[in-house]
């Protein structure tokens, strides 16, 4: 504070008054309000939806913008589609811009096998069953039928919610209406209409990787979805869906050779990608054939280079699929790799053994739980069957006694 001199020629300070302080109270910066996106309360980063509630609870409450999902295809892509196109979806359904590149199928063609959003999707949870008076014959029968060491146990619950809704709900088994799609605006990159030249530099990137990320970085550049843009009018999200890459229709050999040619394509793309993400109000969520690609230590690059990696390990085709361990699902779930957001440890989630499984109307992850006994119903030689079938696939799987599956991050 600056003194101030009197007559006498003696300094006087001035004093300030007592209900006054020379501290000001630092005030927040606002948070950017976009439809469709809530704030992290772990890190405080922007989230979006994936459009499946329990994918978002994994990833520590939905997909952060400026990010990159790297979902590992099933040997059929059914279910990888199945999640980029719930991610489509959840983008229409909060009016949010589409990017969609593919090689093999039309974007027009993805698009138009969105599943449809129930309008009514509030969470209804079941309630539980009323208890059966105890002079019902039914009760004791059932009594009967449970062994006496599992009578006690609680009943785990299998799924993955969060106690605050975020996101929507779908019906697979219809498609969305096409009022409501043509509503949203959607930017497609079809690979065969976007013919490449063969380069005279030696980049490492492939000329079909160099013309997508060219169109989205326009596109960014345009529609003003740079965090630098001056806010002249209402921000919005851009959400980016790659369907397949490294596969052959993007001229990549990642899964033709042991050795390929082209080994630093993807990652050099990938590399772009994320840099180009993290200045912009942008997700994207990429699917890779990684069952294609045999060199393991390249799959391994690639996975580090997004930020969420998860894989979906189908039971269609194998010897699962009969299995009546298995009975209640479609495929396992592995997380590979969460990210590291404004915080020194990242959010792991809480359950290791995870798998999917596709109901008549919805996709939905669950904890992974073996029965603790096989049926009455199933004959002596079933049940001997299964039980060897048991024994051999706990050890190649990673089961403990408890018969649960770990999973390595």
């Amino acid at each position: 504070m600056a003194a101030s001199v009197d007559g006498v020629g003696k300094p006087t300070v001035e004093r300030l008054p007592f209900n006054r302080t020379s501290f000001q109270k630092k005030t927040r910066s606002k948070l950017i309000s976009i439809p469709g996106t809530r704030p992290s309360v772990q890190n405080g980063q922007l989230l979006v939806s994936t459009g499946v509630t329990s994918l978002d609870y994994l990833l520590g409450g939905g997909l952060a913008v400026g990010t990159v999902l790297l979902v590992e295809e099933d040997r059929y892509d059914s279910y990888s589609r199945m999640i980029l196109k719930y991610f489509l979806a959840e983008g229409v359904v909060c009016r949010h811009e589409l990017f969609l590149a593919a090689a093999q199928d039309n974007p027009d063609d993805i698009l138009q096998e969105l599943p449809a959003p129930i309008l009514d999707d509030v969470a209804v949870h079941k309630p539980m069953e009323q208890p059966r008076l105890s002079g019902e014959p039914q009760d004791t029968l059932d009594a009967m039928k449970i062994a006496w060491r599992y009578q006690n146990l609680p009943k785990v619950q299998s799924a993955l919610a969060s106690s605050s809704r975020f996101g929507h709900y779908y019906d697979v088994s219809k498609t969305m209406e096409p009022e409501i799609r043509q509503a949203a605006k959607c930017h497609r990159f079809y690979l065969p209409e976007h013919p490449t030249q063969s380069s005279t530099t030696h980049s490492p990137m492939l000329e079909s990787y160099s013309a997508l990320l060219k169109s989205l970085q326009e596109l960014i550049h345009r529609e003003g979805f740079d965090v630098a843009a001056p806010m002249s009018k209402s921000r919005n999200i851009l959400r980016v869906g790659l369907h397949s890459l490294g596969s052959a229709l993007w001229g990549d050999d990642l899964s033709c050779h042991d050795n390929p040619r082209h080994s630093h394509a993807l990652t050099t793309f990938l590399y772009g990608l994320r840099a180009l993400l993290r200045s912009s109000l942008s997700v994207a969520v990429v699917t890779v054939p990684s069952h294609l690609i045999q060199d393991r230590a390249l799959m391994g690059s690639i996975t580090r280079l997004c930020d969420n990696a998860i894989a979906l390990e189908s039971f269609k085709g194998s010897e699962r699929e009969t299995n009546l361990l298995y009975k209640d699902y479609h495929g396992l779930l592995h997380v590979h790799q969460v990210p590291h957001l404004n915080c020194l440890a990242s959010q792991l989630p809480d359950h290791k053994d995870l798998a999917f499984k596709l109901k008549r109307k919805q996709f939905t992850i669950e904890r992974l739980h073996l029965p603790p006994d096989l049926s009455e119903t199933v004959s002596r030689v079933s049940r001997g069957e299964l039980a060897g079938a048991a024994a051999l696939v706990a050890p190649a799987c990673g089961f403990g006694t408890s018969g649960t599956k770990h999973l390595d991050f």
